[in-house]
């Protein structure tokens, strides 16, 4: 069942920045993810959605009726912003309370409800603490925890998460996962974070200067980026100038299947994971630059006639490779593109 329906949308600012023709279908209980660079119009859509700005042309439908016409706090939405928005001079309590008071609800319900959102949020007999006793990861969990008690029909949420440290902010992901899965809230999503889209959504959707670039799930969007921006922008990935004709495509001694029919200059992408390494008579000759140990895998850095290349290898298969050393590269699998296609 479509819960979100955004269709045709248009925003544009004076500066020409903004959104054109944005159309964009949410299942119930999807979280689906804006992704992209800054000033791309992923926070457009949201705050659209929100009823925080007015489009140009277009509709928003949730839940099969139009919300144009409706102001922020008469739409069936939440928003969680970056900032935690909680009312310092208000314990945790009525911080949650607030809008539910608003809404004429009994004390008895009110209560329930905070105490059934706190354990939602894993901070529970917080009630009486003020947000400065609390940490910015406490603070941003009482602020998704405001939203959801108000049970909207879409969470929206503006890169909740971009205040916080590294460790703190994988694991509100992960509290994040578990509290959608939980209640089967439909959400949307924004960020820039390639990896915090890739870990958390059931849809990606890629945005570049106002457009949406490719829609697909995490593992689609990485595995076979449509494009060549939305091949930049998701995980790490090498570059190389090809050439193609007919069934095949060159990168300097190596050749590959066209499976896209393309024709003269392209642009390979290859994932540091899907290089190998042999003998260098049996590949793409190269030289090892660098080797860093990163955690669990290690990262080689190296000289190519087709340029510097990345390959990722597990940490225990790097141990005997040294700078300076030259092997042999195969590719596994590679993406090809129009070399004009950027």
């Amino acid at each position: 069942m479509i819960q979100l329906s955004v269709q045709n949308l248009t925003k544009r600012y004076k500066t020409g920045e903004g959104v054109s023709n944005i159309n964009l279908e949410v299942n119930k209980g999807e979280l689906v993810t804006l992704l992209g660079p800054s000033g791309c119009g992923k926070t457009t859509v949201l705050r659209t959605i929100g009823g925080f700005l007015e489009p140009d042309a277009g509709d928003i439908l949730i839940e099969g009726k139009s919300v144009l016409q409706l102001p922020p706090e008469k739409r069936p939405t939440g928003m969680v912003f970056q900032g935690y928005n909680l009312w310092p001079h208000m314990n945790v309590y009525n911080n949650l309370a607030f809008g539910l008071k608003i809404r004429k609800k009994s004390s008895s319900e009110i209560e329930e409800a905070v105490k059934r959102v706190l354990d939602l949020v894993r901070l529970p007999g917080t009630q009486k603490k003020f947000p400065g006793e609390l940490s910015g990861g406490q603070q941003q969990r009482i602020a998704v925890a405001r939203a959801f008690l108000l049970e909207p029909a879409v969470l929206l949420l503006d890169e909740p998460f971009s205040a916080l440290d590294a460790k703190l902010r994988h694991e509100m992901r992960e509290e994040l996962r578990d509290i959608q899965a939980s209640t089967g809230l439909t959400m949307v999503f924004v960020t820039h974070d390639q990896e915090e889209a890739l870990s958390i959504s059931d849809k990606i959707v890629v945005m570049n200067a106002g457009h949406i670039e490719q829609m697909a799930s995490p593992q689609e969007i990485y595995d076979r980026p449509r494009t060549l921006f939305a091949a930049q922008f998701i995980g790490k990935m090498n570059f190389i100038q090809g050439n193609a004709d007919g069934n095949r495509v060159h990168v300097k001694r190596l050749q590959f299947a066209n499976d896209e029919q393309l024709n003269g200059s392209v642009t390979v992408a290859v994932r540091p994971e899907d290089i190998a390494f042999v003998k260098p008579e049996e590949g793409l000759e190269a030289t090892i630059h660098q080797v860093m140990i990163l955690g669990h895998y290690a990262e080689v850095s190296l000289e190519t006639e087709a340029g510097l290349l990345k390959a990722f290898l597990p940490r225990d298969a790097v141990k005997d490779l040294q700078p300076g050393q030259v092997v042999g590269l195969l590719f596994s699998k590679v993406l090809t593109y129009n070399a004009t296609s950027a």
